[in-house]
């Protein structure tokens, strides 16, 4: 058998094709997806893992709202509210000794952000602005006619302009309306339990009272409750 020169060798092994190296544009490429295959089961775990917390903490925030309305006998009473609108701050003075438990529910509401994104639903000029009530314009549109009734008749028991009230009507899922008189009413208890005295803001008051409204009494620009804060002292 002939023997192969060693050059022989040399040449043969030069014509012999080496592994083909990976390119670095291709690397890069390769990194980017990896990476993105990451991110994207990561985000896919932690959506699923918030979704999942939701209903407990959306059942957590519920029981706690009933508790807090429940237990009010634990509730301290403040001397003064603070309701902040989109027009202005109206401070107001609370009554606890007539509706001691309408005012317990008042704070109540108050601590747990219930008038927050509340809206004045309800405007009428010379009679009430009602802020978070209920959508029925029948009640309202009764308490006008009975207050046109009424203004020609002796006031002297009237409620007086500027107080803060709630309307007797019970509300499903513990909601809670404001009202504030801008005119002396007559015979107001029949309809409004009143807890409170506007002591600064009537400005606000009057310029929510001038606001446009349509034949339902309702503001064609919302005016929103932006919260409401209690306080010992001002």
């Amino acid at each position: 058998m002939a023997r192969i020169k060693p050059q022989t060798l040399l040449q043969q092994s030069k014509k012999k094709k080496g592994p083909s190296r990976i390119s670095v544009a291709t690397t890069a490429i390769y990194g980017i997806v990896v990476v993105g295959m990451v991110l994207f089961i990561f985000a896919t775990c932690r959506y699923w893992s918030r979704r999942s917390k939701l209903p407990m903490e959306d059942a957590l925030s519920a029981v706690e709202r009933d508790n807090a309305f429940g237990d009010t006998k634990k509730v301290d009473i403040p001397k003064y509210a603070v309701i902040s609108t989109s027009k202005g701050l109206i401070t107001v003075e609370i009554y606890n000794e007539g509706s001691p438990e309408v005012v317990k529910q008042f704070v109540v509401s108050c601590l747990t952000g219930r008038f927050k994104g509340m809206f004045f639903n309800r405007v009428i000029k010379n009679f009430v602005i009602q802020g978070g009530g209920d959508d029925n314009a029948g009640t309202i549109e009764d308490w006008t006619l009975k207050g046109k009734h009424y203004s020609h008749l002796d006031t002297s028991l009237k409620h007086e302009a500027f107080m803060l009230g709630t309307s007797k009507t019970k509300h499903d899922g513990g909601r809670f309306d404001l009202l504030i008189t801008t005119a002396p009413i007559p015979d107001l208890n029949e309809k409004v339990n009143v807890f409170g005295r506007v002591i600064k803001g009537e400005d606000v008051v009057q310029e929510i009272e001038e606001v446009d409204t349509d034949e339902h009494y309702r503001p064609k620009q919302p005016i929103a409750i932006i919260e409401v804060t209690i306080k010992q002292k001002i």
